[in-house]
């Protein structure tokens, strides 16, 4: 008995001794540090053009992903994805830019890491594109002054430090090329961008920003060291979206959503390492709906149900997707739908609105003088054929070899030696839409009636809701299938307005294929949906019913639904409506639908200054005023 209690005696001991000496870990410090607007243009990622020695230094101790993306090619979207861990476009918040709230069932990441007592600052984007924020309580401290160093002793800390040095807006002002350190006669252009003096110029204006970035960068890195924190600090860095020159930001290309992306884990927390040793390149998929997870996972932390991304550092790292899904909707006033799947090596898309050109105007990407120059060189005959395809309505779906065709211009859709990965990518598109129940299926006039008071992520999720039925009859409509006419002018008589809707527009797409139907046509204008009575009243304007058609259009335009006037200022302008048709009921809605403009958020008044633009008249003398 007495060795019994001996050796028990000692095995405790053993054990106490064990526990003693094993050495804690302190939970780690995580300090992001972002850019916006720019693409992988980094020396660590191959490119020799670029003058990056921060983040390459950064790369050569860290690990470099080659293959994350923004799911979003815009700021706004891709941020809310981020902050929620759920896709925007599921949250109902995809569109550029949105003031719709959020589910309660969604919790911002901030709150999670504060539970686990982090300090969390912001300094200091926010646009999370959602109504639903209250900074302070999401944030210890979010604004211009905004650091961790005012935690309180010992605290762990995760810190943003986003830089706007690159942003779209860097290019709008151009500089002299006397003062420019990259030279315009170096840059090396993409096979879809015509080679004019602004193009050039642009390219090595955003390189300068980029060098410029990666010099705020390396500040904040030797911050970092110079308060010793850095063994105890994992560092992120990545860009928002990728790059800002046309067909880049905005569109789901490479070009707008692949970005650079890398980490730096300090040795005490090798075991989180992604790769054997530092300096590795990890060609895991990863996207910004990974970010929330891996947050939490890195702190301990299990994400919750609601949370759609999947961990790719931590104690909770997960299996890596086969996919990674992305989105495009609204862009300001413009009006568009497409969604894209990439796998590594393809990219898949789907157009939802393949009458629409790629390039439609919108006033904010036209500030930039490569863009201008752009439409010149096409307007007078200048472009190649790869150059002009960009101006042209879209295919419906598209399909790049993204190793072998980088700047993805060869569209292998209707190769038949691709038929098989065609198939292949086109459903597992369609299968996450409905997983995540994206609700850019539904337009979003109509959207935000249905759902009313009801958050959109809640709304997409009623069980009454037809939810499959509405994507089938969005691939119904976009197939442009002339076989298809009887089935589509049945779903419009669908008691869902969705399904109405996207039956008008697959009509739309059959263009004289509907002419003996046009009864039907003009049934449609009087639907109870905006979004069918403008598709409706697209359809007959494109069929020369123009007086049925200008009634229709007008009733929309005099709705109090801003998001429907937009759709029928999109339609007008598609459709090449001109100011004797149109300019009266356009003032109108500028004396009659507000008091005062706000054009950040008014997109029908952005549109209605376009066509006035288009149109050649000027605000004052037609007896109204745009703020600037």
């Amino acid at each position: 008995m007495k060795l019994t209690l001996s050796f028990l005696g000692t095995l405790s001991l053993l054990i106490l001794f064990a526990g003693c000496t094993k050495k804690q870990v302190d939970p780690p410090n995580i300090l992001w540090i972002t850019s916006e607007d720019n693409d992988r243009f980094l020396g660590c990622y191959g490119d020799p053009f670029a003058t990056t020695p921060n983040l390459d230094r950064m790369a050569s101790e860290g690990f470099r992903y080659t293959n994350a993306y923004a799911n979003a090619p815009v700021c706004a979207p891709a941020r809310n994805t981020i902050i929620t861990g759920v896709y925007a476009c599921s949250n109902g918040h995809e569109q550029m830019r949105s003031r719709y709230p959020k589910s309660e069932t969604v919790r911002y990441y901030t709150g999670f890491l504060k539970d686990k007592g982090y300090y969390c600052t912001n300094n200091s984007k926010t646009d999370y594109n959602t109504s639903s924020v209250d900074l302070a309580e999401m944030w210890d401290e979010c604004g211009r002054e905004a650091h961790y160093r005012n935690r309180a002793d010992g605290q762990p800390f995760f810190a943003i430090f986003n830089f706007t040095t690159s942003h779209e807006s860097s290019i709008h002002r151009s500089i002299p090329d006397s003062a420019l350190r990259h030279r315009p006669e170096d840059v090396v252009l993409p096979p879809y961008h015509p080679d004019t003096p602004e193009m050039r110029h642009d390219w090595a204006q955003y390189y300068d920003k980029v060098e410029d970035m990666d010099t705020q960068v390396g500040e904040v890195l030797r911050e970092l060291e110079e308060a010793g924190l850095a063994e105890n600090t994992i560092v992120f860095y990545y860009s928002d979206h990728a790059g800002i020159l046309g067909r880049s930001k905005r569109f789901l290309y490479e070009t707008g959503t692949h970005v650079p992306f890398i980490v730096h884990i300090p040795e005490k927390y090798k075991s989180m390492y992604p790769a054997a040793t530092p300096g590795s390149t990890v060609d895991r998929l990863v996207s910004f709906v990974d970010l929330a997870p891996t947050l939490l996972s890195i702190t301990g932390q299990k994400a919750p149900d609601f949370m759609q991304g999947s961990a790719f550092l931590g104690k909770y790292q997960g299996k890596e997707p086969e996919y990674v899904y992305m989105f495009r909707d609204r862009m300001d006033g413009r009006y568009d739908m497409s969604r894209s799947l990439v796998d590594g090596q393809f990219r898949y898309t789907r157009n939802y609105n393949p009458s629409r050109i790629y390039l439609q105007h919108l006033a904010y990407l036209w500030l930039a003088p490569s863009m201008r120059s752009w439409e010149e060189a096409y307007r007078s005959g200048q472009c190649n054929e790869v150059q002009s395809r960009w101006w042209k309505p879209k295919p419906v779906e598209e399909l790049y070899e993204t190793g072998k065709d980088p700047w993805e211009i060869n569209n292998l859709a209707g190769d038949p030696a691709y038929a098989d990965k065609l198939a292949e990518m086109r459903r597992a598109s369609l299968d996450m839409a409905s997983q995540i129940r994206d609700a850019g299926f539904i337009p979003e006039a109509d959207r935000n009636i249905r759902a009313g008071e009801i958050p959109i992520y809640d709304y997409m999720r009623l069980p009454e809701l037809p939810y499959r039925q509405i994507v089938s009859s969005a691939v119904l409509a976009t197939d442009r299938d002339p076989s298809s006419l009887g089935s589509l002018l049945k779903l419009l008589q669908d008691d869902d307005s969705a399904i109405r809707y996207w039956a008008a527009q697959g009509l739309l797409l059959l263009g004289e294929d509907v002419r003996p139907y046009v009864e039907a046509v003009r049934a449609a204008t009087g639907d109870p949906s905006w979004n069918v009575t403008v598709t409706a009243a697209e359809m007959l304007y494109l069929l020369g019913e123009k007086e049925n058609a200008l009634e229709a259009y007008r009733r929309v335009l005099q709705c109090d639904s801003p998001m429907a006037r937009t759709h029928a200022l999109n339609s007008i302008d598609h459709v090449n409506g001109t100011g004797e048709e149109f300019l009266d009921d356009c003032v109108s809605v500028i004396r009659d639908k507000y008091e005062t403009l706000d054009m950040g958020s008014d997109y029908d008044a952005r549109v209605i200054k376009w066509l006035l633009e288009k149109w050649g008249v000027e605000p004052h003398e037609a007896g109204i005023s745009f703020p600037e």
